[in-house]
């Protein structure tokens, strides 16, 4: 049987919950489900692929912030240009403020202490931790929440 992409409207800004609830839902029964997609800078939907509907509406009940499926499958090369791995130039400073959107520290605040652009590299400390212990993480494993400039205002 071929695999089928659905879309799921989100409550916006809720995305990663949404991952991070299903995909603990689904490590205990997968339910058809193969892949669970969080296309980044989309807000308010993530891809879901498939067996069926009918799976992709079971494994959605009772998930919270869930808006439901969308009513067409999508064409996968509709949302293959999401799912490149691109290079990108990172705009982070020194001093920024950025959140940890992925590894044990996700959704921690930490500050930018060094940059290293050739191993595409930063070293942070977490904001939250009472000794300030630096941390080295990749670049695109953090986004930038505020930075010192923003204070002026």
């Amino acid at each position: 049987m071929e695999s089928q992409i659905f879309g799921l409207r989100t409550a916006a800004n809720r995305e990663d919950q949404v991952v991070d609830y299903l995909v603990s839902k689904l490590q205990k029964n997968t339910e058809g489900i193969l892949a669970v997609i969080r296309p980044h800078g989309m807000r308010g939907y993530i891809f879901i692929e498939t067996l069926s509907k009918i799976d992709a509406e079971s494994a959605l009940r009772g998930v919270p912030y869930a808006r439901g499926l969308l009513p067409r499958e999508i064409p996968y090369p509709e949302i293959e240009h999401m799912l490149e791995q691109v290079k990108v130039e990172m705009n982070i400073k020194k001093s920024d403020i950025v959140e940890i959107i992925s590894g044990p520290f996700k959704r921690e605040n930490a500050k930018v202490m060094r940059i290293n652009k050739q191993k595409e590299e930063i070293v942070v400390e977490l904001l939250e931790s009472a000794v300030p212990i630096p941390i080295t993480v990749k670049m695109d494993a953090v986004k930038v929440i505020r930075r010192e400039s923003d204070d002026d205002e």
